[in-house]
């Protein structure tokens, strides 16, 4: 019994310097998922449409952001390219020595090549006959993909979205590496100096959990709400 409120009474001491960290885990995890998304949706448009050179830079920027482990891609970014641009003058008004900068870029540049393959699995599921319909009716291609092509495949790619938001959310909890003070990096710091890692390792994956299955809950019902009624792919 004492063991527990002993416990306790440190969870509840901690909480404020928790929470400051599971702020931080979420503006990253919202930062992350922006950037991928404004990566993901031109560069699945270029994989399907674009000129047979961009289609091969795209692809390689997939290969090459899937191939390598995020734990890999920290260091490479944040002691490497980042350290190296850091030091140009003209660069200046960027933050690139930042730690929370750093980790954002990656994990969006990563889950950005993830949502690439998703936007173009998305894409090339619809019915191709759409695109040529959009053409004989005057519209040119870039006006026929953002205004027939890509609200639709958008739509569908809420529910792979969704799986992709919970592996950014897991992966961020990496990002202690370079010295983010996020949730699992405080949760760390507390365990070591109450010498107690496995209770506060388990708090933090309660945690992670609700922000996983409140994340996951919220999509579907997005995924409700913009559906077509009577439209199916």
């Amino acid at each position: 019994m004492h063991d527990l409120l002993t416990f306790l009474t440190s969870i509840t001491d901690s909480l404020p310097y928790l929470f400051s960290g599971l702020w931080i885990t979420v503006v990253l995890v919202i930062g992350a998922m922006g950037l991928g998304l404004l990566i993901g949706i031109p560069f699945s448009v270029i994989r399907v449409y674009g000129h047979p050179f961009a289609r091969r830079c795209v692809a390689l920027y997939v290969w090459f952001f899937r191939g390598v482990p995020v734990l890999v891609l920290f260091y490479l970014f944040y002691f490497g390219l980042l350290s190296w641009l850091d030091q140009m003058p003209a660069l200046d008004f960027l933050p690139l020595g930042d730690a929370f900068f750093a980790a954002i870029l990656v994990l969006g540049m990563t889950t950005g090549a993830y949502q690439t393959q998703i936007f173009k699995g998305a894409i090339l599921s619809l019915p191709q006959g759409q695109l040529k319909a959009a053409r004989s009716l005057g519209m040119s291609d870039i006006s026929a993909i953002t205004a027939i092509i890509l609200p639709q495949a958008l739509r569908f790619s809420i529910p792979a979205w969704s799986n992709e938001y919970s592996i950014v959310l897991k992966d961020s909890a990496l990002a202690y590496v370079i010295g983010v003070a996020e949730l699992m990096s405080r949760t760390r710091s507390v365990a070591a100096i109450t010498h107690k890692p496995l209770p506060f390792t388990l708090f933090a994956g309660l945690i992670f959990f609700i922000l996983t299955w409140a994340g996951v809950k919220g999509l579907k019902r997005l995924e409700r709400k913009v559906r077509i009624q009577g439209y199916t792919q």
